[in-house]
Protein backbone atom coordinates (compact mmCIF):
# COMPACT_ATOMS: atom_id res chain seq x y z
CA UNK A 1 0.00 0.00 0.00
CA UNK A 2 1.86 2.94 -1.38
CA UNK A 3 -1.60 5.58 -0.98
CA UNK A 4 -4.46 6.77 0.99
CA UNK A 5 -7.60 7.91 0.04
CA UNK A 6 -10.39 8.59 2.87
CA UNK A 7 -12.86 7.66 0.20
CA UNK A 8 -12.11 4.27 -0.59
CA UNK A 9 -11.69 1.81 2.65
CA UNK A 10 -7.97 0.12 2.61
CA UNK A 11 -7.99 -3.24 2.37
CA UNK A 12 -7.63 -4.04 6.24
CA UNK A 13 -4.38 -7.01 6.18
CA UNK A 14 -2.73 -4.62 3.62
CA UNK A 15 -3.82 -1.32 6.32
CA UNK A 16 -2.64 -3.07 9.10
CA UNK A 17 0.41 -4.46 8.03
CA UNK A 18 1.84 -1.35 7.70
CA UNK A 19 3.43 0.31 10.40
CA UNK A 20 1.56 2.93 12.66
CA UNK A 21 3.85 5.53 11.79
CA UNK A 22 3.42 4.58 7.57
CA UNK A 23 -0.54 5.08 7.97
CA UNK A 24 -0.19 8.19 9.45
CA UNK A 25 2.52 9.36 7.06
CA UNK A 26 -0.03 8.20 4.37
CA UNK A 27 -3.15 9.75 5.83
CA UNK A 28 -0.49 13.28 6.32
CA UNK A 29 0.72 12.88 2.62
CA UNK A 30 -3.21 12.88 1.35
CA UNK A 31 -4.18 15.89 2.84
CA UNK A 32 -0.92 17.59 1.57
CA UNK A 33 -1.37 16.78 -1.41
CA UNK A 34 -4.92 17.48 -1.97
CA UNK A 35 -3.73 20.86 -0.15
CA UNK A 36 -6.40 20.24 2.62
CA UNK A 37 -6.31 23.27 5.19
CA UNK A 38 -6.08 22.08 8.41
CA UNK A 39 -4.18 23.33 11.87
CA UNK A 40 -2.18 20.52 12.57
CA UNK A 41 -2.22 18.05 9.81
CA UNK A 42 -0.15 15.61 11.43
CA UNK A 43 -2.83 15.74 14.09
CA UNK A 44 -5.29 15.40 11.60
CA UNK A 45 -3.83 12.15 9.71
CA UNK A 46 -3.33 10.60 13.30
CA UNK A 47 -7.28 10.37 13.68
CA UNK A 48 -7.41 8.96 10.49
CA UNK A 49 -4.99 6.53 11.08
CA UNK A 50 -6.60 5.50 14.70
CA UNK A 51 -10.72 5.24 12.99
CA UNK A 52 -8.59 3.55 10.50
CA UNK A 53 -7.37 0.99 12.42
CA UNK A 54 -10.81 0.68 13.84
CA UNK A 55 -12.46 -0.48 11.23
CA UNK A 56 -9.63 -2.49 9.71
CA UNK A 57 -9.65 -4.62 13.49
CA UNK A 58 -13.43 -4.82 12.63
CA UNK A 59 -14.78 -2.75 15.82
CA UNK A 60 -18.30 -3.84 15.77
CA UNK A 61 -19.55 -0.02 16.72
CA UNK A 62 -16.74 2.06 14.51
CA UNK A 63 -17.98 -0.38 11.08
CA UNK A 64 -21.89 0.13 11.91
CA UNK A 65 -21.18 3.60 12.47
CA UNK A 66 -19.04 4.08 9.31
CA UNK A 67 -22.50 2.62 7.18
CA UNK A 68 -24.85 4.96 9.16
CA UNK A 69 -23.47 8.05 8.73
CA UNK A 70 -22.82 7.09 5.18
CA UNK A 71 -26.34 5.66 4.78
CA UNK A 72 -27.47 9.63 6.40
CA UNK A 73 -25.68 11.40 3.50
CA UNK A 74 -21.68 11.66 5.13
CA UNK A 75 -19.15 10.70 2.79
CA UNK A 76 -16.96 8.45 3.47
CA UNK A 77 -14.02 11.05 4.52
CA UNK A 78 -16.85 12.75 6.56
CA UNK A 79 -17.67 9.87 8.44
CA UNK A 80 -14.81 9.25 9.29
CA UNK A 81 -13.81 12.83 10.65
CA UNK A 82 -17.21 11.74 12.77
CA UNK A 83 -16.16 9.09 14.29
CA UNK A 84 -12.56 11.19 14.78
CA UNK A 85 -14.44 13.79 17.14
CA UNK A 86 -15.91 11.18 19.26
CA UNK A 87 -12.21 9.57 19.48
CA UNK A 88 -11.19 13.23 20.06
CA UNK A 89 -13.72 13.90 22.81
CA UNK A 90 -13.23 10.59 24.86
CA UNK A 91 -9.08 10.82 24.98
CA UNK A 92 -9.93 14.52 26.27
CA UNK A 93 -12.05 12.76 28.82
CA UNK A 94 -9.84 9.92 29.63
CA UNK A 95 -6.94 12.75 30.23
CA UNK A 96 -9.00 14.41 32.46
CA UNK A 97 -10.18 11.87 34.80
CA UNK A 98 -8.34 8.36 34.53
CA UNK A 99 -10.33 6.50 37.13
CA UNK A 100 -11.96 4.43 35.14
CA UNK A 101 -11.12 1.14 34.20
CA UNK A 102 -10.42 -0.11 30.67
CA UNK A 103 -13.54 -1.90 29.98
CA UNK A 104 -15.56 0.80 31.27
CA UNK A 105 -13.71 3.68 29.11
CA UNK A 106 -14.12 0.98 26.07
CA UNK A 107 -17.44 0.88 27.00
CA UNK A 108 -18.17 4.45 27.38
CA UNK A 109 -16.22 5.07 23.81
CA UNK A 110 -18.57 2.27 22.13
CA UNK A 111 -21.78 4.11 23.49
CA UNK A 112 -20.86 7.23 22.43
CA UNK A 113 -20.03 5.94 18.51
CA UNK A 114 -23.48 3.93 18.53
CA UNK A 115 -25.21 7.38 19.56
CA UNK A 116 -23.30 9.49 16.55
CA UNK A 117 -25.68 10.98 14.04
CA UNK A 118 -24.82 12.79 10.78
CA UNK A 119 -27.13 15.36 11.83
CA UNK A 120 -25.41 15.74 15.46
CA UNK A 121 -22.54 15.44 14.36
CA UNK A 122 -23.07 18.51 11.28
CA UNK A 123 -25.28 20.20 14.01
CA UNK A 124 -22.48 20.48 16.84
CA UNK A 125 -19.66 21.00 13.96
CA UNK A 126 -20.68 22.90 11.00
CA UNK A 127 -19.89 20.50 8.96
Amino acid sequence: MTTYDPEVAPEPTSWLALDEQERIRLADAHHRAARIRLPSVETHALFHAVVENQIAEGLDCVVRAMARLMSEGLSRHDALHAIGSVVAEHLYEIVQKTKDDPKTIQTQYNAAVERLSAKGWRQRYGA
